[in-house]
């Protein structure tokens, strides 16, 4: 991969938050970390972020309602959710919201780096194919104008 990603972790517990920073710090991935939805869409719209990793229980704003919000601001935005409750309704509802990925805490520093790095490329494949839909558009434009 060319770069690493710009990371937003989003969650209540400032203890994992402090840890997961350190360990993928170590694995070259600078990571921003909020401890709230609200600080979460605050950062979104002061900063560009490649990838989110998003709790979903948390005081005020849940992780699925600031989901539907990341959405609003960046439907491109890729999130991962961590949790720590299983639940098939929440897991329905993330990947209807557009939820890159759902994984259970605690999940191995290996396979939420494979999830980064994933949820990653597509976004980045995204971003490239988006580019080259514009450049036909603009030479389009380019042709009819006059001379």
């Amino acid at each position: 991969m060319s770069s690493a990603p710009r990371l937003l972790l989003v969650d209540d517990e400032e203890r994992f938050r402090t840890t997961l920073s350190k360990l993928l710090g170590v694995r070259g991935i600078p990571v921003a970390a909020v401890g709230s939805g609200e600080e979460a869409l605050a950062e979104l719209r002061s900063k560009p972020y490649d990838v989110i990793l998003l709790d979903v229980r948390m005081p005020g704003m849940n992780g699925i309602e600031v989901l539907a919000e990341i959405k609003k601001i960046n439907p491109a935005m890729e999130v991962i959710i961590l949790t720590g409750h299983a639940s098939v309704d929440a897991a329905a509802d993330i990947m209807k919201l557009g939820g890159y990925d759902y994984l259970l805490k605690p999940c191995s520093v290996d396979e939420l780096m494979d999830k980064i790095d994933s949820a990653h490329e597509r976004k980045l494949a995204r971003e490239k194919r988006k580019e080259k839909a514009q450049v036909p558009q603009a030479i389009a434009g380019e042709e009819g104008k006059p001379r």
